[in-house]
């Protein structure tokens, strides 16, 4: 195990699975001690044995980023058992298949827009004392290729959250810079995760095959972690060379 972050604490919602473990994996092994957060207890619980088998450090605190009461609870929670908080990456995310003007509903709609836009606002709010006084702050959101560029097939409230979170991190640059916290909008294009099974049409193996990898993000992600703390990635486009 490296040890460029030891000592950093790292609160990662979406850890269960995806992106969001990878980059628990990644950032564990530069010496960040990992805090996952995200619906499925079970899932948390493997990604925390896979790092500490891995000799890493993890801790799980199961979390529904769009309660906005249990995101308050879990910050203190963070504060309560590790004392900081330096980092952290916002990997949880939610589509539906039925995502069109002639075929969403307004449920689904506010249903999406709470965990990739209102959770990742209030996960960063309720961070944000601990963050500052860590001075050397950094934060990842993990938006989507659709959140850079216009995607006809993302969907009405996938692409508005996902474009949203843009200018939030925008407006973290531009108004915490002083207390010394950097983000990224982190636009990934196509990754061969579970994701993919809300899509309208599920990718088969052979779309899946040239897309890009959990680790790969989770290799970026930690680069960015990494970065020394007068460095900032505003913003980080990755895809896959070939385009399906």
């Amino acid at each position: 195990m490296a040890n460029a972050a030891s000592g950093r604490v790292l609160w990662i919602t979406g850890g269960g699975s995806g992106m969001g473990a990878a980059a628990a994996r990644t950032a564990a092994a530069s010496g960040w001690t990992v805090v996952l957060s995200g619906r499925r207890a079970d899932r948390l619980h493997e990604v925390a044995d896979q790092v500490r088998q891995a000799g890493g450090t993890a801790d799980v605190l199961p979390l529904d980023a769009s309660d906005q009461e249990a995101v308050v609870a879990a910050a203190a929670t963070v504060a309560s058992r590790h004392g900081r908080l330096d980092g952290l990456v916002l990997a949880a995310g939610l589509n539906a298949p039925a995502r069109r003007w002639d075929d969403q509903s307004l449920e689904t709609f506010r249903a999406v827009v709470d965990t990739n836009l209102t959770g990742v606002v209030s996960v960063v709010d309720a961070a944000l004392p601990a963050l500052r006084t860590s001075g050397a702050g950094v934060v990842v959101v993990v938006s989507s290729y659709a959140g850079w560029s216009f995607q006809p097939g993302a969907g009405v409230a996938y692409s508005a959250s996902k474009t949203a979170l843009g200018s939030v991190v925008r407006t973290l640059n531009q108004q915490e810079a002083p207390h010394g916290l950097r983000a990224t909008h982190l636009c990934p294009g196509d990754v061969a995760t579970d994701f993919l099974q809300q899509r309208p049409t599920v990718p088969d193996a052979a779309a899946r095959a040239v897309m890009l990898t959990p680790e790969d993000i989770g290799r970026t992600i930690g680069f960015v972690l990494d970065a020394p703390a007068h460095v900032r990635v505003d913003e980080l486009v990755i895809s896959p060379v070939s385009q399906r």
